[in-house]
């Protein structure tokens, strides 16, 4: 069986200072870049939809035209 004792074990301690200190390093973005970046991925989100919806509408249009030529 393999010996268990305490000392092999880290303590939570220890790792809850090692991510305190890890979040100090995180350089965190400011709220005027996170609002920038919010509009830019909001904007680019809507045109995405508006030009898949078009192309979607496109290929109904067709598809419903290319079935009525055989009537």
């Amino acid at each position: 069986m393999a010996n268990s004792s305490n000392a092999e074990k880290p303590k939570k301690t220890n790792f809850f200072r090692g991510v305190k200190q890890e979040f100090k390093k995180i350089s965190w973005p400011t709220r005027s870049d996170v609002i920038k970046q919010t509009v830019v991925v909001t904007i680019i989100s809507v045109v995405l939809g508006l030009l898949i919806a078009g192309i979607d509408l496109l290929v109904k249009y067709g598809m419903n035209f290319l079935t009525n030529l055989s009537v």
